[in-house]
């Protein structure tokens, strides 16, 4: 079996088997790459998720992986063993859909055992596994209800149950909890990563729920027509996003388009376009090449706002509120620049009265708080 190489903090390197493999794998319909050279590597036993719009090509990669669909170039390994000649029911995976797929004339007890029945398994087997998958998703009291008996969360654990039942290698979750309401799907989420943690199995999950992906999810690759952007922890596909696409998709942000003007040991400058000087934190991944155009991102949430001028060298504008959106537990501002740029600022809901439009206010951000990503 394949293995990655991890090494922890002491430096040991530790080899990870890899459950799921893509190599170069491309996908055509009428001509158009749908998935154009995906290269992925699952590790034994993580939490997976594929991140990206509608039409970015998240659900096709699932597919192929599932075995519905056909690489027309490239390879997939399930567990080191190619998968180019193996039909979907023979492959040591099970999907999970948005739709659940339940049968509606059959109870839950009967839903869950169909695929054990399918293998010709002895009763006694069967009896034994569903009751097994049953007590994982805490429905063993509805066992005799039917589908149009349930509620969408419950649907959604019969639908985990029917794929877990045949001990697969690999999960599939294709956008799993997007039929469900919002309340509902907080409370699933906090579900699906404990059964996550209590089975140990590799999950492989497309949603376009960036809360979601983050929330859940060991590593994150945001998909962006057919192509991987970045493949990273949460934290990194956030914090330090390679491109402009995964800043802006993931979360909310403020980009400024813009130059390097100047670099030393700590810092780069950058002039942007609309002539504000911006100075961000050097790190190892940070551009450094003067006259280099670079996108400049600052998520709203680094934004501090003061209604006096801070004593600060950078990264402090003067600017009005030109709207203010109470939203609970935190307050959306929009800042109109002196320059006329537009700054979104999240704050948590901790001042009290809310200052009103058209108040003169300052926008600052520490220079560890922004990132320069390469256009």
């Amino acid at each position: 079996m394949a293995q990655t190489v991890m090494h922890n903090q002491r430096g040991i390197i530790n080899f990870q088997p890899l459950d799921v493999e893509l190599r170069n794998v491309f996908k055509f319909f009428n001509q158009e790459p749908a998935v154009h050279g995906v290269d992925l590597d699952v590790r034994q036993g993580e939490f997976f998720s594929i991140l990206g719009p509608s039409g970015c090509g998240k659900t096709t990669t699932l597919r192929l992986i599932a075995g519905f669909e056909r690489a027309d170039a490239g390879k997939v390994l399930i567990q080191g063993q190619p998968m180019t000649d193996v039909p979907a029911y023979r492959r040591p995976v099970n999907t999970v859909f948005q739709s659940y797929a339940l049968f509606s004339h059959l109870n839950v007890w009967n839903n869950i055992a169909f695929g054990l029945r399918l293998k010709k398994l002895r009763k006694s087997e069967i009896e034994i596994r569903v009751q097994e998958a049953l007590k994982l998703v805490k429905m063993e009291s509805l066992r005799s209800r039917f589908p149009s008996q349930l509620s969408g969360g419950q649907q959604q654990r019969v639908a985990l149950a029917r794929a877990l039942v045949n001990r697969p290698a690999v999960v599939l979750l294709d956008e799993p909890l997007g039929a469900l309401d919002l309340k509902l799907r907080k409370e699933m989420q906090v579900e699906l990563s404990n059964l996550h943690k209590d089975l140990g199995l590799t999950f492989v999950m497309v949603t376009h729920d960036q809360e979601e992906a983050l929330s859940l999810s060991d590593r994150i690759a945001v998909m962006n027509q057919g192509k991987i952007e970045q493949v990273g922890t949460p934290s990194q596909i956030y914090e330090r996003p390679q491109t402009s696409f995964v800043a802006d998709f993931i979360g909310d942000t403020n980009l400024f388009s813009g130059e390097i003007v100047a670099v030393d040991a700590s810092n780069v400058q950058i002039l942007t376009k609309t002539g504000l000087s911006i100075v961000i934190s050097r790190a190892e991944d940070t551009p450094t090449e003067i006259s280099q155009t670079v996108i400049v991102s600052v998520r709203p949430e680094k934004i501090q706002l003061s209604l006096y001028q801070p004593n600060l060298p950078t990264n402090c504008f003067e600017g009005q509120l030109v709207n203010v959106m109470y939203l609970g537990t935190h307050v959306n501002y929009v800042v109109e620049l002196t320059n006329g740029i537009r700054l979104n600022v999240l704050q948590p809901n901790t001042l009290g009265n809310l200052p009103d439009r058209d108040t003169s206010i300052y926008a600052w951000w520490a220079e560890t708080d922004c990132i320069a990503i390469i256009q």
